[in-house]
Parts: C-alpha cells; structure tokens; sequence
C-alpha cells in the first residue's frame, strides 16, 4: 500500500490527525495508517490509496494539500527508531540543570532510574535540600564531588 505526504499548517499536525481518526472511525476504507513525527512539522504521513486520502481529507481543517508522489517506507525507518544515548553520569557528580524550571542550576545527583531514564537530584545552592526528580535528557555533567 502506497504512503503520500500531507502537508498541514505548522502546530496543527494532532488536531489533522484527530479530525481525520474521527472521521475514518466509521468508515475507514482504504486508509491503513497515518503518522505525524515530532521532528518534522507541518508534514502527515497516510498509508492508503490516493483517491481514499482525498476522499478522507476533504474539508478537513488546516490541511494545505496532498503531495502527488509516494514515498518508499525505508525513507520513514528513520522515524521509527529510536536511538537511546548512553548515560554519562552517575551517583555524586554535579551538573547542570539545563532545561525546565530550574534551568542553569547546579545540581547533586542522589540515585539514577535508567529504567525511566530519570535522575534524582538536589539543587547544591538551595538552602534545604529538597529532591526534585527530572529526565536525564535535562541534565549535563559539569564535575564530580
């Protein structure tokens, strides 16, 4: 089954695909799937016939058109897979906070979730220590204590 491109208003990618899964609920024809990655805006992805996705996306609001030509799955692998870094740091070290609420804070790391990719931490300027729990993601190494 041939995948086509839909381009979208930027931002409004959820609720396309929202008025569309409404819409295909009761009769979904010839349309097998429909993705909308976070790293590429203003763009769905619809697995189906070109004719079903025209049907399906007439009147839908903030749609801005169907690009003609399908695209090869092997292009979209690289949506599907998600490439976990390894993590750095460990109990003790200091680091810096580098998104959220407490954005450029230094920070104790206390205990480490990999499962959850998750860090326990104590803010080392704060008066009383208080432990905030925050992604990984947030957090770069600075030293060790």
């Amino acid at each position: 089954m041939p995948i086509y491109t839909l381009r979208t208003t930027v931002g409004r990618e959820r609720t396309v695909l929202d008025s569309l899964d409404a819409k295909l609920t009761n009769n979904s024809k010839g349309i097998k799937s429909m993705l909308s990655p976070a790293e590429l805006k203003g763009y769905i992805f619809i697995e189906g016939s070109e004719e079903d996705i025209r049907k399906a996306t007439q009147g839908v609001p903030h749609i801005k058109g169907l690009i003609n030509k399908p695209i090869k799955i092997e292009e979209l692998s690289n949506f599907f897979s998600q490439e976990v870094k390894e993590i750095t740091i460990k109990e003790g070290d200091v680091v810096e906070v580098v998104g959220g609420p407490f954005k450029r804070e230094k920070a104790k790391i206390v205990r480490i979730d990999e499962a959850k990719r998750e860090a326990k931490i104590e803010l080392v300027e704060s008066a009383v220590p208080i432990p905030i729990t925050i992604k990984l993601d947030l957090l770069k190494s600075t030293r060790e204590i």
